[in-house]
């Protein structure tokens, strides 16, 4: 009884926190607010004329909706870099964003789930992914594997953040012995979510530009680039705008990790053109269209153009120390990494996939107004449950919310 009325307690004193805020917070959630009822309405037209009001196809049949997801789980697996350190080797430099990146890590996986329901074409056929009602087809689908890790993962996320801020509410230490287990587990899960998720493509034979032995590596090299590059700048943001101080020290690792990532991401990226433009064959014609166009087809090419220099923009500027320890670089250099590897992870490896199809017929695709619609619509959402988790966060962590008894 007792710890069902301290929750209530922190459950009232957390819609007290964020509901109250400065002029500068009302506007950003009011902002978020429009952009997700936005993305409703655009979901509403989905729901009433099905998938044909997107650019998708019978021959182009993933696009935008599933490019964000790829990308997010690896935003979502990011988190792992600062709970090993924090949680399992003690490093007292990351505790003060570990709880920030869990955060992160809860929105990027809700919007995860949401990209995967509007790719669906809607909530009604859902029931075919829970075990034991619908058809799961465990565990000879990856799909299904998919479903069961980034579940896991979330509970996880969810679980272990909100035991150390109870104990903390409640003005008490969190014990080691029952979050130590579950963050260790969480260490080889976020590498799961993400390994899964590339053997799904691999595991598709009629796509050859997804048959790659690098696909899984590269994944997990670029999750760890951009996921911790997108800690960094909401950790700039935080400690612009409250009072919860993120220590120098703590950015300068951070952006540690995501150099080595960046260098890792670029050096893979290097090896598949070489394989694919070095001696191609007939399977090579997907990454010729992405980088080059097939038969006067090149609705891609502004977009891999966009992102490669980037990415090689920002690696280079983040592998020199004084620019790296240069804020306004890093921040410049975390922002065009993460647009870029969100470009090579959308639509520079879902969509060219599918182009050209089986028996070589070019169908491009680009997506339209209602699928960037629901697209901004979920964005927002994730940014929504970030701000809610990170202002209540805060509040424990600086003694604002306290548990009164």
């Amino acid at each position: 009884m007792k710890r069902l009325k301290v929750f209530g307690s922190l459950v009232k004193d957390s819609l007290d926190t964020i509901t109250h805020g400065s002029k500068k917070y009302h506007l950003w959630m009011a902002l978020l607010t429009f952009v997700m009822l936005a993305g409703m309405y655009c979901y509403s037209i989905q729901l009433e004329h099905g998938l044909s009001v997107t650019g998708m196809t019978d021959r182009v049949s993933w696009g935008l909706y599933i490019s964000n997801f790829t990308f997010l789980v690896g935003v979502a697996a990011a988190a792992v870099m600062l709970v090993m350190p924090t949680y399992v080797l003690k490093d007292i430099d990351f505790k003060q964003a570990v709880l920030i990146g869990e955060g992160l890590a809860v929105a990027a996986l809700i919007m995860c789930l949401a990209f995967v329901i509007a790719d669906m074409g809607g909530p009604s056929v859902l029931w075919h992914m829970i075990p034991g009602i619908g058809v799961f087809n465990f565990p000879n689908s990856m799909l299904t594997w998919d479903v069961l890790v980034l579940n896991g993962y979330l509970f996880l996320n969810i679980t272990i953040p909100f035991y150390i801020l109870f104990r903390h509410y409640q003005g008490k230490e969190a014990k080691r012995s029952v979050y130590i287990p579950g963050a260790i587990l969480s260490v080889f899960w976020a590498v799961a979510i993400h390994l899964v998720t590339a053997f799904l493509y691999q595991g598709l034979q009629a796509r050859p530009f997804w048959n790659n032995a690098l696909l899984g590596p590269r994944f997990l090299a670029s999750a760890f680039a951009a996921g911790p590059a997108l800690i960094i700048l909401v950790l700039a943001i935080i400690r612009s705008f409250t009072e919860f101080k993120i220590q120098d020290k703590t950015i300068k690792k951070i952006a540690m990790v995501v150099t080595v990532a960046a260098q890792i991401n670029l050096i893979m990226l290097i090896s598949e053109l070489f394989k694919e433009f070095y001696a191609p064959t007939h399977h090579s014609e997907s990454a010729y269209y992405l980088f080059f166009g097939l038969d006067g087809k090149d609705a891609l090419l502004p977009w891999i153009w966009t992102a490669i220099p980037l990415n090689v923009l920002a690696t280079v500027l983040l592998t020199f120390h004084k620019l790296r320890n240069n804020f306004k670089v890093l921040f410049f250099c975390c922002f065009i990494l993460f647009v870029a590897i969100w470009i090579e992870k959308g639509f520079g490896l879902i969509v060219p996939g599918f182009i050209p199809g089986p028996y070589g017929k070019i169908a491009e695709y680009m997506p339209t107004g209602i699928e960037i619609g629901v697209t901004l619509g979920i964005w927002a959402l994730g940014a929504f449950v970030f701000t809610i988790l990170a202002k209540t966060a805060i509040g424990i962590e600086l003694g604002k919310l306290r548990y009164k008894k």
